[in-house]
């Protein structure tokens, strides 16, 4: 990662500042559930907001990836326009389908009638649903303006943004954890929303010169056209949406598992420990897209970063997972008790090779979008999804394992199912 070449420098300069945001993001996964993990109840509050939180990340999926086609598709005036009323029709569209989940009627069929859960835990997840409304759309206006910040050169604007969401949504936390008596599980949603709405603001007022020379700048050649744009995101979005759609699956899973309460209760910490060492790959599709358009031998160093920065991110999460090392953070520093420290502690193991697939399949992903061929994409999502949801229900339901550790180890069997399907698309290439 380190080498003398040019083009390494070069991807080490872009790559940074994004991957300093994303390691910001991935703090307040931990930063959260610490807090939660320190008030009343924290096992039920635990639960709630790993029920809650991945119903969130499923309404944001459809928008998640409007950063990519900022940075792909966004070249002067009209496409700037074009891609903007995309963005705010289907921030609208998602806003309203969250706001209808979060019904009581609604919520609790799907809580209390399908997932299964006790009475307690479903109605702090619905109070912490509905305190994470603003979400998707702020998620959506952030990442269309972060996209164009990147396709200007200006990654670090991206990072200072993510700072300001940190220091916002860790500052909320604790006031609402020092001066109210909410649950835990409605405090860090709460926290989570006032975060990602100021840094979406922030995001909009630092790309206002970038909007400007856009605006300023005739189309070359054929418009871009809301024909082509959904043409193009479609098979994006849908992605998302099943990539994203994963966790509430496992939400689902894990209500009928062996030990739910203590599951739920630990996944909403594995993941985001294990989510912080995979930023590394999801900071390197944002890189490698407006990259690899620049020669054979750019890509080779691209490709050189990817396995170097996937050897680095896996092997430290090893070292972790397989030492003292891992109850030092679940005990000391996420706050779990010794009996749910321990409980996670097999799922960190299973999930350690996480992070290289992440790189890989992030790799792979890069290479087709610059192609404009997303479908595969599509296809390697589906899988994916497919061998998380067959290896839930033979764990769970077949082999009666534990429901965290059926989930470790569905998850790592899906990414790896994804990034088999797409090596031979590559090759091609």
């Amino acid at each position: 990662m380190h080498s003398d070449t040019p083009n390494q420098r070069q991807i080490l300069r872009a790559w940074a500042p994004l991957e300093a945001a994303w390691l910001l993001m991935a703090v307040e996964g931990p930063f959260i559930a610490a807090v939660i993990a320190r008030l009343v109840d924290p096992t039920l509050n635990l639960a709630a907001f790993g029920v809650a939180f991945p119903f969130g990340m499923l309404f944001e999926s459809p928008i998640i990836l409007i950063m990519s086609a900022a940075t792909a598709l966004v070249a002067d005036r009209d496409s700037f326009c074009k891609l903007r009323k995309f963005t705010w029709g289907l921030n609208a569209a998602i806003t309203l389908g969250m706001l209808l989940f979060v019904l009581p009627p609604v919520f609790e069929f799907v809580t209390r009638n399908l997932m299964g859960l006790p009475e307690n835990v479903a109605h702090r997840a619905n109070g912490a649903c509905a305190l994470l409304l603003p979400w998707p759309a702020a998620i959506g206006y952030r990442r269309f303006f972060q996209g164009i910040l990147i396709r200007h050169g200006l990654t670090r604007r991206v990072a200072y943004g993510t700072a300001i969401r940190l220091a916002s949504m860790g500052g909320t936390a604790l006031a609402l954890a020092t001066f109210t008596a909410w649950p835990g599980a409605w405090v860090g949603c709460a926290a989570l929303s006032v975060g990602v709405v100021l840094e979406a603001a922030a995001s909009g007022l630092w790309a206002k010169g970038c909007v400007r020379q856009l605006m300023a700048r005739e189309p070359e050649g054929h418009a871009l056209t809301y024909g082509s744009i959904a043409h193009f995101y479609i098979p994006l979005a849908m992605t998302s949406i099943l990539t994203l759609g994963v966790y509430p699956m496992v939400s689902f899973a894990l209500g009928r598992s062996a030990m739910p309460l203590e599951s739920l209760a630990v996944m909403p910490v594995v993941n985001s420990f294990v989510f912080f060492f995979s930023t590394a790959g999801l900071t390197f599709q944002e890189v490698a897209i407006p990259m690899m358009g620049k020669g054979p031998e750019m890509q080779r160093a691209l490709r050189r970063f990817a396995i170097t920065t996937a050897v680095i991110a896996s092997g430290i999460l090893m070292l972790v997972a397989f030492t003292p090392l891992s109850k030092v953070w679940f005990r000391g520093v996420a706050g779990l008790t010794p009996e749910l420290a321990a409980f996670a502690s097999l799922p960190v193991a299973i999930l350690f090779i996480q992070p290289a697939l992440t790189m890989l399949v992030s790799y792979q992903r890069a290479m087709l979008v610059v192609a404009r061929t997303t479908r595969p994409i599509t296809w390697a999502t589906v899988l994916e999804v497919g061998g998380i949801a067959l290896m839930l229900v033979l764990l769970t339901q077949f082999c009666g394992w534990v429901g965290a550790t059926a989930a470790a180890c569905a998850l790592v069997a899906g990414r790896a199912t994804s990034g088999l399907y797409l090596l031979p698309k590559i090759w091609k290439r």
